[in-house]
């Protein structure tokens, strides 16, 4: 039987579409998930390094900035004998779009000098990301165009005189006529500094910012627009939803990257029914690949299955109008809105029930449509799975919160419809109170499976339902309760399921393990319904899982309790750096700051939380913003704060 490969000790170095992964110790291998990665091929799949036959023995490694990693190894069989080392080497890994470039200095400190012959083997294999993932390893089809030149000192004597060092170099190029994604335009977001008590949070959002830079990606077709990829390294293009939710994340930082996800998003919306696809007219699709490799069973090349992608786009939209982007670009992307707005309609609620579900016809596609894709996510309090169609809760938050979004920007435009959008939410919310509040309405259901049956699981979905406005003041404090107690909040963040549930486990994908983006929208909910407690100990759990991550935030990490086990536990197939959970941390200083932003009302509101960082380099509009003791200074007078 295959078995995906693992990933959580692998050590990425990233400059998209490109991104290499090794083993602690620098050493490329022919195993696993090993290898340079670009535009979804393995371009490299060995590079290991040895000194007169021997590799060398690894002492650490560490990020060198923005695409590069320091390996430093060890050759003890070579200088002074003693309990010394006195051969060093430190290999630096730099990664570019469409190569990597690697330094390897071996120095001495020994007394006399050092002569050995240093090699570093290499392989290509070409194999598809798929293929990796599945492991099942083959060449592909399109092997004959795409070549790869390694050049430089893959073989060389040297002798290293004594103090002194010697520098060996060599690199990858790749060229790729295929290639659907390519590097994103510099700029796209400001870089804050942050000062405060807690120092993990300066050093998680300056490794999510160098991270959060690497993953910047456009297309050929879509102008230097810019969009963050999902997450290296099986999902390093572009995600509706992934892409949309790390672009809302990094608002605090400048509007533009939004902007640029929601153009080449539009470029992509749906224009007709196709079940195959998923595609239907004004549906935004879920994930984009390349067309020139066949892997039995892929998705296609453009897929459409996604129930919540759509509905991000509005209320993005929405979001960065409000952050003051200008009102031209927002007003030039209002006949993709109302596409969209039509999506909801006429498309999202097939069974007309008033609620929006999904349903794979195909059987190829994904069962699960909602962000916990797995097949086994929607799951009943007692274990069993729930039967599709599947209406998830926070989908119906979703829906709510872009039918008013969508409502307030035709109103400001001048545009029809607003108050039929403010209709259907309302009528929304009440079908919503009907039908999901369970175990005496302590909270609400995970889902209605195709009987229309509450799917009874307490899960980390209805922490997304905070702040939408779905719920009224009451409902909100029951939903903090519930996410708030021990077998929620007890690990390191929020379980996306109560350990008390019959399906809970906590290194399940999604029925158990804590995910950083999941956690940081459930507190940045509760920070804006005025519940600081429960917010704080979301923000202290995953500021933990920072630490001890090295403050570059997994996709997801085991649900372990805090009480049990001193550090998280990493999921050993977690994606990392992942987009959303880097721009998580730029949620988390916008929570903490209580920051919302109504520059076309010309309102900023702001509602700190205690022991707030002070901040600088936040943009609203095209202002640069400062935070300190309660106030923010940089504002221009026609914006005032409440």
């Amino acid at each position: 039987m295959s078995l995906q490969p693992l990933l959580h000790d692998l050590v990425p170095t990233l400059a998209a579409p490109t991104s290499a992964l090794s083993g602690p110790d620098g050493q490329i291998r022919a195993t696993g998930v090993h290898g340079v990665f670009h535009a979804d091929r393995r371009v490299l799949s060995l590079a290991v390094l040895r000194l007169d036959g021997r590799e060398p023995e690894p002492i650490g490694h560490a990020q060198a900035g923005p695409g590069a990693t320091r390996f430093v190894s060890l050759a003890r069989w070579l200088g002074d004998p003693g309990p010394d080392p006195t051969v060093r080497i430190d290999r630096v890994r730099r990664v570019r779009a469409g190569g990597l470039d690697e330094e390897v200095t071996i120095s001495s400190t020994a007394i006399s000098p050092v002569t050995t012959t240093l090699a570093i083997d290499t392989a290509s294999d070409l194999a598809p990301i798929e293929q990796v993932k599945s492991g099942n390893i083959g060449l592909s089809q399109a092997q004959g165009d795409f070549p790869v030149r390694i050049s430089g000192d893959l073989r060389r004597t040297v002798t290293i005189a004594p103090g002194g060092s010697v520098v060996v170099r060599w690199s990858l190029d790749v060229d790729d006529p295929h290639a659907v994604m390519f590097p994103g335009p510099r700029g796209t977001f400001a870089r804050p500094t942050i000062t405060g008590p807690d120092r993990r949070l300066a050093r998680l959002v300056d490794q999510s910012l160098d991270d959060l830079a690497a993953l910047r990606l456009t297309t050929a077709i879509d102008d230097g627009d810019t969009f963050l990829g999902a997450g290296v390294p099986w999902y390093l293009t572009l995600f509706g939803r992934d892409s949309l939710w790390a672009a809302r994340m990094m608002l605090p930082l400048g509007t533009d990257l939004a902007l640029g996800t929601l153009r080449v998003l539009a470029r992509r919306q749906g224009t007709k029914l196709d079940p195959e696809t998923g595609e239907a007219p004004g549906k935004i699709m879920h994930e984009l690949r390349r067309s020139d490799v066949q892997v039995e069973g892929r998705l296609p090349a453009v897929y459409y299955g996604t129930i919540d992608a759509t509905l991000l786009w509005v209320s993005l939209l929405h979001d960065a109008w409000r952050w003051g982007h200008d009102p031209a670009e927002i007003e030039a992307l209002l006949p993709a809105l109302e596409a969209a707005l039509g999506w909801l309609d006429e498309h999202a609620d097939p069974d007309g029930d008033g609620f929006l579900e999904y349903l794979d016809p195909t059987g190829r596609g994904l069962a699960n449509q909602g962000w916990k894709d797995s097949h086994d996510a929607v799951r009943f309090h007692d274990g069993r799975l729930a039967d599709p169609p599947i209406a998830l809760a926070e989908v119906q938050g979703y829906a709510y919160r872009a039918a008013l979004d969508g409502a307030a920007l035709l109103d400001a435009f001048g545009r029809p419809g607003g108050d039929r959008w403010r209709t259907y939410a309302a009528a929304l919310s009440d079908r919503f109170r009907q039908a999901f509040w369970v175990d005496g309405g302590r909270y609400p259901a995970l889902a209605l499976d195709r009987g229309k049956r509450p799917v009874d699981a307490l899960t980390s979905n209805i922490g997304h339902l905070l702040g939408t406005g779905l719920l009224t003041g009451d409902e909100e404090a029951r939903v903090a309760a519930a996410l708030g107690a021990e077998d929620m909040s007890g690990g390191y963040g929020l379980r996306t399921m109560s350990a008390a549930d019959g399906g809970f486990a906590p290194l399940s994908y999604h029925c158990g393990s804590v995910w950083a983006h999941d956690t940081a929208i459930a507190a940045a909910g509760l920070a804006r319904g005025g519940f600081a407690a429960e917010a704080a100990r979301l923000v202290d759990g995953l500021l933990s899982a920072a630490e001890a991550f090295g403050f570059r935030l997994p996709e997801l990490y085991a649900g372990d309790a805090r009480t049990d086990i001193g550090r998280p536990m990493p999921y050993p197939a977690s994606c990392h750096p992942q987009a959303w959970s880097a721009a998580a941390s730029v949620l988390i200083v916008q929570s903490l700051l209580g920051l919302d932003p109504d520059v076309p009302n010309g309102i900023i509101r702001l509602r700190p939380l205690p022991d707030a960082p002070a901040v600088t380099g936040l943009r609203i509009a095209d202002y640069d913003i400062a935070y300190a003791d309660g106030a923010l200074t940089g504002l221009p007078s026609e914006l005032r704060v409440v």
